[in-house]
């Protein structure tokens, strides 16, 4: 009895002292400096636009006698614990930015959560954005110094005032300054994206009241509901399949899905990149569907004259949280450095990269980094050559009744990311070429692109492609992908021999000896990229056409695919 009284009281004695160095241990758990200072919350703070709409807020104050510096978190998510897991992550990293000297202000933004208004993405933003700062402006507190911080988007709402005269740093994860090539990929519309994400917004707060714990399961929920939609057809319809109240938006946005219409240019169209003087850190993943948006922003800034940083690790939308875990230190090193005294604490090198297949992190001064192009030729025997030479031509049959799949990759879902292809290549539907096993390593950094001499029977529809890393025991990786929506315009009619180019994203990969490089090619990666059912207008469309694609390789039409090595 005596020894349990003890052991007992021991634990009342750890407990207590976890509790009261639970700061510290948070800190070291996430290898960010030690907090600086206590912090005082003063939640509902309500900020009104100048249309009348109250956006709810709240502001994490740190404790002290210094002028602090303000970072600004805008969440169609939940700001706070009391709506959810996804909220929850919110104020734990306005808590921990707050105990490093910065005033944190997290907003539900228009429409969400317990702000007023109707909730219609990015329309609102800009201006919410710039009513917010107009309120900081007035705070007694507020020193001029101004930050964003945030993932997908919470990291939209941050271009959305990147150019405002206050904002000192930007801190965007796994987002993209261009809502269009969000929501039609390569000119096909992310149909497993869309309906993912209103099941998402509905179902969060429509349950922002059950416990915490409820809410790990929401993502599951999420796919549950999903997954039944996804071969409605028309596709414009699809969203009544998801059993939650109508989105109008999801009609306008298929309604026109032309990037020059004024939806997209005029209420959607994003920042001027030229208007930005903030200085930006990019952070994104290789098997994350932003990934190529981010890259245009990092291209579009250094066009500017403007030095981003840029990391990008081997993670997919979902990977730690929406990267919070793994990224926060990043994101006190960048804000310290640009927003307080701390600039000896940035690395040297603008960009980093962690390279998969060597598992390792690399620095470099830009983006991407020298690369010489090393061509493999598509042959009729299923070879990938470095050798041109003439071939008969391969063809296969694309049914839309049932849809090549997309497996892991860039997708919004929980199964994205590298995964086991063999089965995709099992199928009828696909061409597979394969490189002879390497003798020495094979490294790639950069934009992986695909030559097709193609010929459809159809005049509108798709062609995708695919490269793994196939390893000695089988195992079949997928590094990156691809695809091309092509029209009459582009074909000129079922019996021409087009050529395009497929642009399979990028990568940062090295292939070890003894390994193979495998290219899938087929007509398709549904719901990635929504299927093209044949016609004229596949979201309105409710018949289907099977197509049969022919694929040339010979010196007239070398099919081929381009890869940027670099010296390992």
């Amino acid at each position: 009895m005596k020894q349990k009284l003890l052991w007992f009281v021991w634990f009342i004695l750890a407990a207590v002292a976890v509790f009261v160095l639970r700061r510290r241990i948070i800190a070291l758990w996430l290898k960010v400096p030690p907090p600086r200072n206590r912090v005082r919350i003063e939640r509902g703070v309500q900020i009104v636009t100048p249309d009348g709409i109250r956006l709810a807020s709240d502001h994490f104050a740190p404790i002290t006698q210094r002028a602090c510096p303000t970072i600004l978190i805008r969440c169609p998510y939940g700001r706070n614990w009391r709506h959810g897991i996804f909220g929850l992550r919110v104020e734990f990293v306005a808590q921990r930015l707050a105990e490093r000297g910065y005033h944190v202000i997290t907003q539900d933004v228009r429409g969400r959560f317990d702000s007023d208004g109707e909730f219609e993405p990015y329309v609102n933003e800009r201006n919410d954005g710039l009513a917010t700062i107009e309120w900081l402006r007035q705070q007694p507190w507020f020193n001029g110094k101004l930050g964003m911080w945030g993932p997908s988007y919470l990291g939209i709402v941050q271009w959305a005032i990147a150019d405002v005269p206050e904002m000192r740093a930007l801190f965007p994860m796994i987002t993209s300054s261009s809502l269009y090539d969000i929501v039609f990929p390569d000119g096909a519309f992310d149909l497993g994206l869309i309906l993912r994400w209103i099941t998402l917004l509905e179902l969060g707060e429509k349950k922002r009241y059950r416990s915490l714990a409820f809410g790990l399961f929401l993502l599951l929920e999420m796919e549950w509901r999903v997954r039944r939609a996804l071969m409605t057809l028309p596709v414009i319809e699809a969203q009544t399949r998801l059993g939650g109240a109508n989105v109008p938006y999801y009609d306008r946005w298929l309604q026109e899905t032309d990037p020059n219409s004024p939806l997209w240019r005029e209420r959607l169209g994003g920042i001027d990149h030229a208007q930005v003087q903030s200085k930006i850190h990019l952070v994104g993943g290789w098997y994350d569907l932003f990934l190529r948006g981010l890259l245009n922003d990092y291209a579009a800034m250094k066009a500017t004259g403007n030095q981003p940083y840029l990391t990008i690790g081997p993670w997919y939308h979902f990977s730690n949280v929406f990267l919070m875990w793994n990224t926060l230190p990043l994101a006190v090193e960048w804000f310290d450095a640009q927003l307080g005294k701390y600039t000896n604490r940035l690395r040297e090198q603008p960009v980093r990269l962690f390279v998969m297949g060597a598992d390792e992190w690399r620095d470099y001064p830009d983006y991407p980094p020298p690369a010489q192009p090393m061509s493999f030729y598509l042959t009729h025997d299923g070879s990938l050559s470095q050798t041109l030479s003439d071939t008969a031509a391969d063809n296969f049959v694309y049914d839309p009744a049932r849809p090549t799949p997309a497996l892991g990759g860039n997708q919004f879902s929980l199964r994205a990311g590298p995964v086991d292809n063999r089965r995709l290549e099992t199928r009828s539907d696909v061409l597979v070429y394969a490189s002879p096993a390497l003798e020495t390593p094979l490294e790639m950094i950069g934009a992986i692109r695909l030559q097709l001499y193609a010929q459809s029977s159809m005049p509108y529809g798709d062609l995708y492609a695919r490269l793994c890393d196939a390893y000695p025991d089988g195992h079949l990786v997928n590094i990156c992908d691809g695809l091309t929506r092509f029209r009459p315009a582009v074909s000129g009619g079922s019996d021409a021999v087009l050529c395009v180019e497929i642009d399979m994203w990028a990568t940062a990969y090295r292939v070890q000896p003894g390994h193979r490089l495998h290219l899938i090619i087929s007509g398709g990666a549904h719901p990635r990229w929504c299927r093209h059912t044949g016609s004229e207008n596949p979201l309105f469309d409710t018949d289907i056409r099977q197509t049969q694609h022919t694929i040339f390789h010979d010196h007239e039409r070398p099919s081929m695919l381009v890869l940027p090595v670099i010296e390992s």
